[in-house]
């Protein structure tokens, strides 16, 4: 797998939520901060303004895009003058897949289609972290077509769910997200700065090893090999990935050995000693020191800990 699909893949906990929404004049809604989780809305149909905490109001028309990767709060509303009220629809707390309503007065109508994925914050992905507060993507020709794309497939599916709906819900988030992201670093919506992940994902060398380390996290990595992978000499390498990526590359792989690990202990029944070997440990005593360390509870503990809650 690839960095942007193993963050995706790692970077959830239990499923994507989704609304269709149709806002009537006068409305204001506001979205409470939400630790753990990550947003986005998404305008199908007439116009709207967000409100960011002590930020200038941006208006924003059909075909916006906004995203919001650290679940800060927020409000919209058809005017910026218009009172904001508790929510009458928040993603991240419904317990469906997905819902459509209608909310407001009986004014011009805007039809908002907004998305939230839990994870797990202190568990984040770095490249999740490295996000700004808000990522707008702008309607127009600079669109990336693939947001479009996934945006109009998910609205037709919410606003008339047929056979299969769940799936296809859950496919299209997740599809949506990372066009999303891709977007954002490949720089499609205009915005000229480059650092960090960004920065890490478009340097070829950096980007050859973060893939190599991804594809095969149980294999037994030097920083030598990695720089080979990269073209790079071994110090060169180092240099270059501890200033990209924020970490030298052997704390990375053991980074996302463990995250990888903790995904499996939550996802399924396999056994410590068959994880322990999927994501590069020797022995299952080995791994469960390693894991231990770093998430604070053995492993055993922790695939409980995380049932408990589910069942909860």
């Amino acid at each position: 797998m690839d960095v942007l699909s193993d963050v995706i893949t790692i970077m959830r906990t239990g499923r994507p939520r989704s609304a269709r929404v149709e806002w009537r004049a006068p409305w204001g809604q506001r979205f409470p901060s939400a630790p753990g989780s990550a947003g986005f809305q998404v305008v199908l149909q007439g116009s709207c303004w967000l409100l960011p905490p002590g930020e200038p109001a941006l208006a924003l028309s059909a075909g916006d895009v906004v995203f919001f990767p650290h679940g800060h709060g927020y409000a919209m509303a058809d005017h910026p003058s218009t009172p904001v009220t508790e929510p009458a629809c928040d993603p991240a707390e419904e317990r469906g897949l997905f819902a459509s309503a209608s909310v407001g007065g009986q004014g011009a109508s805007t039809v908002l289609l907004c998305g939230g994925y839990r994870h797990d914050p202190d568990r984040a992905h770095p490249l999740l972290r490295d996000l700004p507060e808000l990522i707008h993507l702008p309607a127009g020709p600079g669109l990336n077509s693939e947001v479009r794309a996934a945006v109009h497939l998910l609205g037709a599916e919410i606003r008339q769910p047929r056979l299969g709906a769940d799936t296809v819900v859950s496919s299209l988030l997740d599809m949506l997200l990372l066009y999303i992201l891709r977007a954002h670093f490949s720089n499609d919506h205009g915005d000229c700065q480059v650092d960090g992940w960004a920065a890490a994902l478009a340097d070829p060398g950096v980007s050859a090893a973060l893939d190599a380390i991804h594809r095969d996290p149980a294999h037994p990595w030097t920083v030598a090999e990695l720089g080979a992978r990269a073209g790079l000499s071994r110090a060169a390498f180092a240099r270059r990935f501890a200033a990209l990526v924020g970490q030298p590359p052997l704390a990375y792989l053991t980074w996302w050995r463990l995250a990888s690990a903790g995904r499996l202990l939550r996802e399924t029944d396999a056994p410590l000693s068959e994880i322990a070997g999927r994501v590069g440990y020797g022995s299952e005593f080995a791994f469960a020191n390693a894991f231990k360390r770093d998430y604070g509870v053995a492993p055993g503990r922790y695939r409980r800990t995380v049932a408990e809650c589910v069942r909860e």
